[in-house]
């Protein structure tokens, strides 16, 4: 009798055990899959159905006729650094350190120390925690080491994704010999001319000591010596070298193409993109797909140059719709379509000063790095999943790059921090229909480490006001972006503050371009009111943090540079490395 109710006690926590097993398999099965994908400078005007009728976008357009297109979908920031610092965080970039106080607005070296702070939480973090297989493919800009070459503690593998394929930096001018230069241009013609200047004085001073017609000191031809030497290295390692150290192609935390060629990128994040979702189909998967495309330089692709209306751009914004195309065909093969949520969007609006190389930001102010300007910040954001969201539903409510934080982690069954405070705002019940208002009714612009603007939703109205506090100067005078410096800067004698603010009513005046007045709007002085107080409120919520963008953070390091190879002979090609099948 004791036997059997041994027996009996064995197999029922055996049946218990495969029950809960049964109930956590079918828990993983209804947890959705994620595909996010942002392009890089894309401007809000380039995609078919958000009104250009020109560029031919015709995947992204059947996105959006399929799902659920937002028309005021905002990044945190104009600039991509602190815009997707704030993405993968839900906080605003200033939060993490990424607020500038000078030109350097981004991370400008890999072997640089600044990056994503180890102590932020990212949702790939979080959707770790629910079982995920996270993957960054393409574009990462936050960072890779602090202290060591090897230490990775701003790498995307130690921001929650399990696997990373691209660039740990950026595509730009320096990828592609012949494009010009990018980096901190006027230092490096000031060291240039420094060094060739004393040394032209060496070799004056030499054969005048030579000939004996001044007497001129050792020292003095070994301090020339000395400084010629110290300014041509210092500007020839980290600049004219600099498509070495930066346009590197890294798979998890080994450097696998150094430099990268640049016209197979494209061709090789698409691949990788594919294979990491075939690879992990029956499991739940978060993919970041993070374009290299439209950022300067473009690229030349065979099957697309020349294609387009709207020469190179064009053709590139075009084959970004392919490559959109893509990965949807991809989740459709694979049956995974009422399974996967995916999301489209720019982390921030086009560069227009770029010798009409850049996007066109539609009927919308301003542009990349232009502070709160719209057309720097208000972006595309598609949303589609069969069978979960309606089709050809368009929302006009406010909504930011920092509401895919809380909305993944809730619909991976994860829990939000609770130690920090989140700015975005779960989307589903917005993007579903249950709620017709967005719950920011207020989000706040930042133009480095200042507040540039604020905009405002009241509740009960229809009225979105945005006040500006400062904007930047626009060169040459007239002109509709900063040409003299290639991109606006938010300090000093290159902004102009405004008392009162200008204030502006989107909902009327999307454009921007006639400000309010107490005569004109009889709300006036409520909007400054009240956005003053919200800027009072929103202020005692920061807290002091490391600035990432310091100039000792950004600055070039050789003993931070990642390296494919002995140091400083880095160099390989991508056929010669393993590949990692995670």
């Amino acid at each position: 009798m004791e036997h059997l109710s041994l027996r009996s006690l064995f197999l029922g926590l055996f049946l218990l055990n495969f029950q809960s097993q049964c109930l956590t398999v079918a828990k993983d099965v209804t947890k959705p899959n994620f595909v996010l994908m942002m392009v890089d400078d894309l401007g809000i005007g380039d995609i078919g159905c958000y009104g250009n009728d020109t560029i031919r976008t015709p995947h992204i357009d059947r996105l959006a006729l399929d799902g659920v297109k937002l028309t005021q979908h905002i990044a945190a920031a104009p600039l991509c650094t602190p815009s997707r610092a704030a993405f993968h965080t839900g906080r605003y970039a200033v939060r993490s350190g990424f607020g500038s106080t000078g030109r350097v607005q981004v991370i400008l070296f890999l072997g640089g120390s600044g990056g994503l702070p180890p102590n932020e939480t990212t949702f790939a973090k979080l959707l770790q925690k629910q079982g995920y297989t996270t993957g960054l493919v393409g574009k990462w800009h936050l960072g890779v080491n602090c202290n060591s070459r090897n230490d990775h503690c701003h790498h995307p593998n130690h921001h929650g994704f399990h696997y990373f394929y691209g660039l740990p930096f950026t595509f730009f001018n320096d990828c592609k010999p012949g494009e010009g230069k990018d980096v901190l241009v006027d230092l490096q013609v000031a060291l240039w001319q420094m060094s060739v200047l004393v040394g032209l004085g060496l070799l004056t001073l030499v054969p005048v000591r030579v000939s004996g017609l001044l007497r001129v000191g050792t020292g003095l031809l070994v301090l020339l010596a000395v400084l010629c030497t110290l300014g041509f290295t210092v500007w020839f390692v980290p600049f004219e070298l600099l498509q070495r150290w930066n346009c590197i192609i890294m798979r998890n935390q080994q450097v696998v193409e150094q430099p990268m060629e640049a016209e197979e990128l494209p061709e090789k994040l698409m691949k990788e993109a594919e294979q990491f979702v075939e690879r992990n189909q029956n499991r739940p998967f978060l993919l970041f797909l993070s374009l290299a495309h439209v950022h300067t330089p473009l690229f030349i692709s065979r099957d697309f140059v020349g294609k387009s209306r709207h020469g190179l751009y064009g053709d590139n914004v075009e084959e970004v719709d392919s490559m959109i195309g893509r990965m949807v065909k991809t989740i459709e093969r694979l049956g995974l379509s009422e399974q996967t949520l995916m999301y489209f969007t720019s982390d921030h609006g086009g560069h227009i000063e770029d010798n009409q190389r850049g996007g066109w930001n539609g009927i919308y102010r301003g542009g990349k790095a232009m502070g709160g300007w719209e057309g720097g910040i208000r972006v595309p954001g598609i949303f589609s999943w069969p069978g979960r969201l309606p089709a050809g539903r368009v929302i006009g409510e406010p909504t930011s790059l920092m509401d895919i934080y809380p909305t993944l982690v809730k619909l991976a069954g994860g829990q939000l921090p609770q130690d920090r405070v989140l700015d975005g705002h779960d989307l589903m019940p917005l993007l579903e229909g249950k709620t017709r208002r967005s719950e920011h009714e207020f989000m706040f612009h930042y133009c480095g480490i200042n507040l540039n603007a604020v905009r405002w939703h009241p509740a009960n109205s229809d009225s979105i006001f945005k006040v500006h506090f400062f904007t930047p100067n626009f060169s040459p005078p007239g002109a509709g972006g900063c040409y003299h410096t290639k991109v606006c800067l938010c300090h000093g004698e290159f902004i102009t503050h405004h008392d009162p603010p200008l204030v502006f009513d989107l909902s009327q005046d999307p454009s921007e371009s006639v400000p309010l007045t107490p005569d004109t709007e009889s709300r006036h002085a409520e909007v400054l009111q009240r956005v003053l107080r919200a800027v009072e409120e929103h202020r005692r919520t920061l807290r002091p943090v490391e600035p990432q963008l310091s100039w000792s953070n950004i600055l070039w390091k050789p003993w931070l540079q990642p390296c494919c190879g002995t140091f400083p002979f880095c160099s390989c090609s991508e056929n010669n490395t393993s590949i990692n099948t995670l």
